[in-house]
Order: C-alpha cells, then structure tokens, then sequence
C-alpha cells in the first residue's frame, strides 16, 4: 500500500516522496521504537505500564496504568499476557526504549511507548490519576465490533463451516509466496473495483498478515452491502500451509 501511496502523493504535486518497502514490521526489527496513539493509550485493550517508581506513580500517572518500576520488570515479565499490546511509559526516554527491547527480545510482539512520555502526555490530556496504584496486570482479549475470533476462521478453514467466503487483501506477491487454499484473493487496493466478484449470499472473513488491511477490506464491503467480518491475527503463509496467531 506504501508504494500506491506514494504514487497518489507525487500525483498531487509531491516532489520529495519516498517509501519505506519494509514498512513497520522492518521498523521493528530494526530496533526502532513504535509509539501508540493517544486514544489507544486511553481507550485500547491494552496493558499500559508506568515505568517510574510507586511513590511517582502515586503523585500522577496515566488512568489504567499499572505500577511496574523498570527494575522490577525482569520478575514479573511472565506476569504479562503475551498476546497482549503493551504500552510503556515513564520519565526517563532511555529506560522506556530499554523496556520496550527487554519485552521485544522475549517474545513480545505489541509493544510500544507513550510518545513523550508522561509529561507530554499530561500536557495534551491533563487529566492525570493518583492515590494507591494498582500492581496486578489483568487483561483479556475483546474482539472489536466487525471482527472475527480466530477459533471462528479456523473453523472456515477446515471446511466445517461452508457458508462463509475467505478474503486475502494482501498483496500479489505475498499471496504468490503462500495463501489459504480456499481464499479468494483480491488485493486491498483492488477492492474497490473486483468487489462483485464475492458473492452476497455469504458472509466475508478477511484476512491480511495483521488485520489492518482486512479492517479497511470489511470497512469497503459494508459500503456495498456485504456482511464482512476481519481477522487480527499474525498470518504467515509458505505455499498451501498458512499459520494464523491472534
């Protein structure tokens, strides 16, 4: 999508444009920091942890945020559910970026910082929490409204259920590398225009290699009267053998 992107831009009279071909994912494993949005941080379904020491966390911190000073955070990594976004924060930028690669290095693949940390934060939103802090990390995955759990797609793809049709919005090329055997294949930005090719007497599950894309695809078939469901999960697919983790 970069890449179309980037061609709409130089059509609007951009000159300077460039794409990042390996886009977040390459960000990451680069070793670069991911930052979460304002609303996530306030609103998600998210762990969000206050780096900084208790006593600090009880003057101000951010609502819903858990205390977990960062020298604690090697004895209670196992204490954080794994398939959970994780957002840090605290008052020192190097020891966020230092939690965020402790994390990432043991497996954890949704973490991200608050930008600015919590001044910056306070600043925007002021609306800080205080008294007692709360120690215990509880979380549980709420799947969003239009979206498909992933024991529901499973069940499509082992042919237990038929009235269903699968959806692959990647693109060409990872589609060629690999794809769900029964998946219909259209690109996200071909959507728009192969649309009638899905028939309307099914229900849609659509799939990308994250669920970003798919949301966008059930956003576009909800416009044309289709009943679209998307999955977010980390698919990988190597030939006819494909790997779904929500």
């Amino acid at each position: 999508m970069s890449t179309k992107s980037a061609g709409l831009a130089k059509k609007s009279g951009y000159k300077n444009v460039r794409v990042l071909l390996e886009g977040e994912p390459g960000w990451v494993k680069d070793g670069s920091a991911t930052y979460a949005s304002t609303g996530f941080v306030s609103k998600g379904n998210i762990v969000l942890i206050d780096l900084r020491s208790a006593d600090k966390s009880m003057k101000a911190r951010i609502p819903r945020s858990v205390s977990v000073p960062f020298a604690t955070l090697d004895d209670i990594i196992e204490e954080i559910p794994m398939k959970a976004p994780v957002v840090l924060y605290s008052d020192n930028a190097d020891e966020a970026m230092k939690a965020l690669k402790i994390l990432r290095s043991e497996g954890f693949k949704k973490v991200s910082l608050v930008y600015g940390d919590l001044d910056r934060w306070l600043k925007a939103e002021s609306k800080p929490e205080s008294g007692p802090v709360q120690t215990e990390i509880t979380w549980q995955r709420i799947p969003a409204k239009g979206e498909v759990i992933l024991v529901d797609f499973q069940k499509v793809v082992e042919g237990q259920v038929t009235d269903v049709t699968i959806l692959d919005v990647r693109t060409k090329e990872e589609a060629d590398a690999g794809k769900f055997e029964t998946a219909k294949h259209i690109p996200l930005d071909e959507l728009a225009s192969r649309v009638g090719e899905l028939p309307k007497d099914k229900k849609v599950f659509i799939h990308c290699s994250t669920g970003a894309r798919a949301e966008m695809a059930a956003k576009e078939l909800e416009k044309n009267g289709y009943e679209a469901f998307y999955l977010v999960a980390e698919v990988e697919c190597e030939e006819n053998t494909c790997e779904a983790e929500g």
